[in-house]
């Protein structure tokens, strides 16, 4: 089993960077395989030549298991992850599980996984057997709302993606 993460902060190594590879290594237990910081290709993510972009989609295209997180800005997730999922083909991710996450400040924003993320990763093929998990930037993975979320996704994670 491979695990990438997919950040879409365009501020590198972030709170959501350390959030979303914490939650690869309680879900996996064990570091993802891969760490992508889109802040890291910021521009290159324009340029479809971009070997090290098209080498990077093969990467998450080749993953059994993706944390695709982000900030929630304007009720959604950053232009620099929408760029990103760009570059992926529907169905491209067909055997892929992934989990979106969104870190947000205000819970009126809690439905962004539901609603913004997880639609385009289906597009995209992969598998959500999650509720999408929003946690306050002010809490993270301290938070009651994550160990809630946890407690019924780790059963469903485990059913569909091979320990």
């Amino acid at each position: 089993m491979s695990t990438t993460v997919i950040v879409g902060n365009p501020k590198p190594r972030s709170r959501t960077y350390s959030t979303a590879v914490e939650l690869a290594e309680r879900i996996t237990s064990q570091q993802p395989d891969h760490v992508i910081d889109l802040a890291d290709y910021g521009p290159r993510l324009f340029d479809w030549t971009d070997q090290d972009v098209r080498d990077l989609v093969s990467t998450v295209a080749s993953s059994s298991l993706i944390i695709v997180a982000s900030p929630t800005y304007k009720a959604t997730y950053t232009g620099l992850l929408k760029l990103f999922l760009d570059r992926f083909s529907a169905g491209q991710l067909s055997r892929t599980v992934a989990v979106p996450l969104l870190v947000g400040g205000d819970w009126r924003h809690s439905l962004a996984p539901e609603v913004h993320l997880k639609p385009v990763l289906a597009e995209l093929g992969a598998s959500t057997p999650t509720r999408g998990l929003f946690l306050l930037d002010c809490e993270l993975l301290d938070s009651e709302a994550f160990s809630a979320w946890f407690e019924i996704a780790i059963a469903q994670l485990r059913s569909v993606v091979p320990a």
